[in-house]
Order: structure tokens, then sequence, then C-alpha cells
């Protein structure tokens, strides 16, 4: 199964940039609390809010209110292929867990 990765630019945070999925293009805006250690995305399609969620390892994004036609049709999924962690924090988000892109479906 190929995966591609979501690179993120911590010293960016909190930043919103593009990707190119099949099909589409949506925009992710990165934020990080500090206080809680936690990283949330929004996730925007045409400039419009669709949700915001924490970034949690091994949970996929847009999934719990997945509605077809408005979130990405691709997995997406912090992830540490070293099974090194099992959580995501400031230290090791795009150090060792990064967002991984399930493109089995390619």
């Amino acid at each position: 199964m190929k995966k591609d990765r979501i690179l993120i630019k911590k010293a960016n945070i909190p930043y919103r940039f593009s990707i190119a999925l099949p099909r589409e293009t949506f925009d992710l805006e990165i934020r990080y609390n500090q206080t809680a250690d936690m990283f949330t995305t929004a996730l925007y399609k045409n400039n419009n809010l669709i949700c915001i969620e924490p970034i949690l390892y091994g949970i996929p994004l847009f999934r719990q209110l997945y509605q077809p036609g408005n979130y990405p049709p691709l997995v997406i999924i912090p992830k540490d292929s070293s099974g090194e962690n099992t959580a995501v924090t400031w230290d090791n988000f795009n150090e060792t867990v990064f967002l991984e892109i399930d493109n089995a479906g390619d």
C-alpha cells in the first residue's frame, strides 16, 4: 500500500495551505494549543469552513462526520511508521509522526 505524507511546517503555525487531492483542492489550517500539547486542523473547501478537528494519533481525520462531496475522499491518518510513538506532540509531529495519505485506491 502506497503512502504519501502531508508535511507540516511547525515554524509557520498557525498557517493555512492548499492540498490537491484527487478531483479537488482543499485548504488545511494547522493550529497548536501549547497548554494541551495538541494540534488541530481546520478543513476548508472553496473557502468555506467544513470542520475543525484535533489531530489525534491513529485516528483518521475528517471521518467522524464524513459527508461525500464535502470531505477529502482519501484517508488521512497521523501515524508513526517506526512504531516509536503513540501520541501526536510538538516534539514528534512531522519528525516521526506524520499525516499519511492512504493512496490504496490510486
